[in-house]
């Protein structure tokens, strides 16, 4: 194993910390109403496609538009820009891509998809390397935001997990590759928690941890927890009966445990502030760094369900219209998905590549997690089985928006 993260701070958290995918702006770069207020999608010709597993997505190549040739050398000298989440990339890892090709990787950060789009349409800018999630490429692609990507280049990509070669969202990874892949669940002191029910997410409502519970402070997520935690899978629905009695039942939560929001399940977990946090997995791993002296990861725990449906996502690396490396650019996305480049990142970030290298027990045995937090390693089958919350209409938007905005006005007070 190259490092762990002990010494710094922040870390992978950062990467979805303002990430409320409510909200998500149009590309053409009409932004969207205040919260409560009807969303308008702006189109730039074609209505964009909202993928699904079922329905997947081939995403169309413009005239205007190409793919790079073949057998390019990769430009010198100067900066490869990175427009990505803050801390969500390992510092040591672009030191050494930059010395390997001599160049200096530089980093901007964003912290929603839709600054995302606004900084890549910003007269004048230019970026060489951006991170989109799977729900946004295709809005992406429709407002030209991106450049194909030419595959000779990404010998790597046979290191992705299969699904991941040939992505629903992307068939034929036109335009995206994986850069990393995380799980919902529930994260959990166990020294506080005597068990755990066969419905972990009924942690979340046990009155004997009042006081200490908290919801991912998120539209999609926690709406999508309480769908899934009555057994409902379609994530992405827009009936309003289902949104709304989902969103009922977080309200419950207010009274029942006086729930709070938060995004810092790798902070308060192993601090103590929490005792049961719905949490991304990456949450769990990186909190084994944030526990106080003394503290084994024994005392923290990560639930998932056993039969793997649940809550599943990936975020991708792509390569902007503006490029000004797209060689470089595509030799950077390689380079990540390189084996040991790619482990060497997730030492930093805490949230794993998905790659088919990572299994839990090779984690365990490299000393990424403790073996008590296997669960929140993510494999293939994790993926194939889990359910993912992907784009929705403007008005499937305005629901799910203003049902948990009912929601949060009311929690943690």
């Amino acid at each position: 194993m190259t490092f762990h993260p002990k010494e710094r701070l922040g870390a992978a958290a950062s990467r979805r910390q303002f990430l409320q995918l409510s909200g998500l702006a149009a590309i053409s770069g009409t932004a969207l109403a205040a919260c409560g207020k009807k969303r308008q999608r702006a189109t730039t010709g074609d209505q964009v496609v909202l993928s699904r597993p079922d329905r997947p997505a081939t995403l169309p190549v413009f005239n205007d538009l190409q793919p790079i040739a073949d057998g390019l050398a990769p430009e010198k000298g100067g900066k490869l820009k990175l427009l990505n989440y803050d801390e969500y990339i390992g510092p040591d890892v672009i030191k050494a891509f930059g010395e390997k090709y001599g160049v200096t990787v530089e980093v901007t950060v964003f912290n929603t998809q839709q600054e995302l789009a606004a900084k890549l349409r910003t007269p004048g800018s230019s970026f060489d390397v951006c991170f989109p999630t799977p729900d946004y490429i295709g809005r992406m692609v429709q407002g030209k935001l991106l450049r194909p990507l030419n595959r000779s280049y990404l010998s790597n990509l046979g290191n992705a997990w299969p699904q991941l070669q040939d992505p629903f969202y992307d068939k034929g990874s036109k335009y995206s590759v994986p850069y990393s892949t995380y799980t919902t669940g529930v994260g959990y002191r166990a020294d506080r928690v005597s068990s755990v029910p066969a419905n972990g997410y009924d942690l979340l409502s046990d009155t004997k941890y009042k006081g200490g519970v908290y919801i991912l402070k998120d539209a999609r997520e926690a709406l999508g927890m309480e769908m899934l935690r009555v057994g409902f899978t379609d994530v992405n629905t827009e009936d309003a009966n289902v949104v709304k009695a989902a969103g009922k039942r977080l309200e419950e939560l207010t009274s029942a445990v006086n729930v709070k929001t938060g995004i810092s399940a790798y902070q308060l977990v192993p601090q103590g502030q929490a005792t049961i946090h719905h949490c991304w997995s990456g949450d769990m791993i990186n909190a084994q760094y944030y526990l106080p002296e003394g503290q084994e990861a024994s005392t923290l725990g990560y639930w998932y369900p056993s039969n793997l449906v649940g809550a599943v996502g990936t975020d991708c690396m792509a390569i902007p219209a503006s490029a000004t490396k797209p060689v470089l650019a595509h030799i950077f996305l390689n380079y990540i998905l390189d084996n040991d480049n790619a482990l060497a990142n997730f030492s930093y970030t805490g949230y794993q590549p998905a790659l088919s290298i990572v299994t839990p027990q090779k984690m365990v045995d490299d000393e990424y997690v403790a073996e008590n937090l296997t669960s929140a390693i993510v494999t293939a089958e994790h993926y194939a089985k889990g359910v993912q919350l992907l784009q929705l209409s403007a008005d499937g938007d305005a629901l799910w928006d203003d049902t948990y905005s009912k929601f949060e006005a009311g929690a943690g007070r």
